[in-house]
């Protein structure tokens, strides 16, 4: 399977916080020839059979969770109520179709509703919805058909309903979910690539659960694997649509990005030297940035056990935590490279000067 290929196959499946389990079955049969281990907050762990144990441990972290929602009720007239998984913004909401997957794995189509602005007030039409003003219409007109007839019961997971496409003339992809699925592709893709490579550590695959509603799998992970270094790799957003070419530190295709600072955690400036470096020797184009706000499972894994050196590598990703979201492919196939590169690179006195 080639690489957009498979970022398309991984776009498209479904998987809200806590409910992992349709790209976490894909994962596992696509790594087969690895050692792949789910534990029960819904992690897979991979890693290469014939590994020597002694070596030192590199994790190679994604999330395999996408913003999504939560089915919190049904009302009178089979329209559903939800709750949001992850870090939505109301105005990206409305008006848009979305899936819900019911308890017998049934996927059900509907788009998300709020009143029309006929019947709306002048109070109303001034002001944003607000979360519980919205429903979902699956085109039901009661709760018996809702129910009965579809399945549909509080818990159910919702996300996005939308296809993948690839842009040959501008080498652009289009989908939902890079946010992480870009990721989990890159780290598939790196253990592929180095599986019978001669290099100095030992990388695990971490396929972490649950990281837009609070870097969750990724704290049993850390725990778990015990990893000498981390290396993160994130649908970071994009802001190449709202800054000049001069403010802008994550414009698409402009290469790879390194996160020095964001809510979460302060970037070991020890480690970011080394993998400047690396970047500079393999000519591969990156960007360096600082945010206030937003975090990643760098988060957790940086102040696990004794400290673990961590980078966090981003691939530039437009409209994320929204339905449609945009990226380079020149940026995803410089992020397996870059992560290859490290790999080689890496020793257990290098991760020791740390």
């Amino acid at each position: 399977m080639n690489k957009i290929k498979l970022l398309e196959k991984l776009s498209n499946l479904h998987g809200a916080p806590g409910h992992e389990h349709d790209v976490v079955d894909f994962i596992r049969k696509e790594m087969n020839e690895f050692s792949c281990i789910r534990d029960s907050i819904n992690n897979l762990y991979i890693k290469n059979k014939d590994e020597v144990e002694s070596k030192p441990i590199v994790a190679l972290d994604c999330h395999s969770d996408e913003v999504g929602f939560i089915v919190e009720g049904i009302k009178a007239n089979g329209t559903i109520s939800f709750l949001p998984l992850g870090g939505w913004h109301i105005t990206n909401i409305p008006a848009h179709s979305v899936v819900i997957k019911n308890f017998k794995g049934e996927y059900i189509k509907g788009v998300v509703s709020s009143k029309p602005p006929h019947f709306m007030t002048i109070e109303e039409k001034a002001r944003l919805p607000k979360m519980d003003e919205l429903v979902i219409d699956i085109g039901t007109s009661s709760y018996e058909e809702t129910v009965n007839l579809y399945g549909i019961e509080v818990g159910n997971p919702i996300t996005p309903d939308v296809q993948f496409s690839y842009d040959e003339k501008i080498d652009v992809v289009r989908g939902k979910a890079f946010d992480n699925r870009l990721g989990c592709a890159i780290v598939m893709e790196i253990l592929k690539e180095t599986k019978n490579s001669t290099i100095d550590v030992t990388p695990v695959g971490v396929i972490s659960s649950q990281e837009e509603v609070g870097l969750r799998g990724a704290v049993v992970a850390a725990n778990t694997v015990k990893p000498d270094f981390a290396i993160i790799f994130e649908g970071s957003p994009a802001d190449d649509t709202f800054k000049d070419s001069f403010s802008s530190k994550g414009a698409i295709g402009k290469g790879i990005q390194f996160r020095v600072l964001d809510a979460g955690m302060v970037s070991n400036p020890r480690v970011q030297e080394f993998v400047k470096k690396v970047a500079t020797e393999n000519e591969i184009k990156y960007q360096v940035i600082a945010r206030s706000g937003g975090s990643t499972n760098g988060g957790k894994y940086h102040i696990a056990e004794k400290s673990i050196p961590t980078v966090v590598i981003g691939i530039p990703t437009r409209y994320v935590h929204t339905h449609y979201t945009y990226a380079s492919v020149k940026d995803y196939r410089d992020a397996i490279l870059f992560g290859k590169k490290i790999l080689e690179k890496l020793t257990k006195e290098t991760i020791e000067s740390f």
